[in-house]
Formats: C-alpha cells, structure tokens, sequence
C-alpha cells in the first residue's frame, strides 16, 4: 500500500526558512508528476511546484525565486526547499505532497506552515 507522508512544517518567522519532506513507501508505476500543492483556509488548493517526469521542472509564479523543489530516488523522497530570507505570511498553508500516476493520484496528509512574527 502506497503511502506519503509530510514532515517539515512549523511556525516560523518572515524571512524564514524550512524544508518540507515526503517520504514515499510502497511502489508507485508509471509517474507522470511529483509535486507540492498547498491550501490556505478559505482558498482552494493549487500548485506550488512539481517535477514532470521526462519533462520540465514548474513553479508557481508567487514562489519562483524563492522555493526549490528536489527529489532523492534512493530515498523515495521529495523535498521543497524553502529558501533562507524567502518566507512570507502569504506562504501560510497546509502543504500537500502529491504523486500523479496512472491510474491513481496519490496524496499525502498534509503539513501546515505558519509564517508569523
């Protein structure tokens, strides 16, 4: 069974940083994306950045610049960077990490950022 799950959120200052883990068990066939969402209260959810497989690496245009999104194969694990002096209190959201497969779309529990002073 297939199962993501977030780590790396928390409470931190503007100008900040953190980095958002996903660690993915279980085998997952034929990827077409990996990538972080995240939904904010009272917003819909919508992408932040996601790795294309074969293809391009996509960015939202609110965090281009700031935010870098990787992955470890050998560790089944996805990562957004979220850079030094970057944070901003509109980056307050639940992160999602998600797989889109054939056939499934798999997504993680979530993890909530908070950027405050």
């Amino acid at each position: 069974q297939v199962q993501l799950v977030e780590s790396g959120g928390g409470l931190v200052q503007p100008g900040g940083s953190l980095r958002l883990s996903c660690a993915a068990s279980g085998i997952i066939f034929n990827i077409k994306a990996m990538g972080w969402y995240r939904q904010a209260p009272g917003k819909q959810r919508e992408l932040v950045a996601r790795i294309i497989s074969g293809g391009p690496t996509n960015y939202a245009d609110s965090v281009k610049g700031r935010f870098t999104i990787s992955r470890d194969i050998a560790k089944n694990t996805l990562y957004l960077q979220m850079n030094m002096n970057s944070l901003k209190p509109e980056d307050t959201a639940v992160y999602y990490c998600n797989v889109d497969s054939v056939p499934r779309n798999y997504w993680g529990q979530g993890t909530q950022v908070t950027v405050s002073s």
